[in-house]
């Protein structure tokens, strides 16, 4: 992982679902994303911006203990593949950013998978990824997971199944 900074860690989650291709564009632009929360003004031409709760479920525990954040979430504009489609996908704090994760991605939809892939980074730099590696990469992968089966639901109208592959590579030294 040649050039990728020390303090970002690669994340990678996969979701299958039978997936209406031809909805993707409805429900990722302009106001069709209101599933993710409430429309904002785009800080890049061409993309979309909403205001949501990001959550972490504490699976563990009983499934009503989740820990909220508001964030905002970007969404570029969809582009078309052989097999699907592909959405530049962000996320941060909307308040106190330096002190919570941030995520650059995209997203990726076939007819039979969600795909989320990207980086994060952990709040405080190199001293921060130490603590990621011992425990802070749990709410990552956690809120990652979260986010997928949302973005699985709205594209199936199903209840969605378990992500599959939930992994977080190891940075680079």
């Amino acid at each position: 992982m040649t050039g990728v900074p020390s303090h970002l860690t690669p994340l990678r989650l996969v979701q299958p679902a039978s997936i209406d291709l031809v909805r993707v564009g409805s429900l990722f632009e302009d106001q069709g994303g209101a599933w993710l929360g409430t429309p904002v003004e785009a800080t890049h031409a061409g993309s979309h911006r909403y205001l949501t709760d990001l959550v972490l479920p504490i699976r563990e525990h009983a499934p009503s203990l989740v820990f909220k954040k508001a964030a905002y979430v970007d969404l570029g504009e969809i582009r078309r593949t052989s097999n699907g489609c592909e959405i530049e996908i962000g996320w941060q704090s909307s308040s106190l950013a330096p002190l919570f994760p941030v995520f650059a991605g995209r997203l990726t939809l076939t007819s039979t998978e969600l795909r989320l892939e990207g980086y994060y980074a952990p709040p405080g730099g190199d001293i921060g990824a130490v603590l990621d590696k011992a425990f802070l990469g749990i709410a990552a992968r956690g809120t990652a997971r979260w986010f997928l089966e949302r973005a699985a639901a709205a594209v199936t109208e199903a209840t969605p199944g378990p992500v599959l592959n939930a992994r977080v590579f190891p940075s680079a030294p």
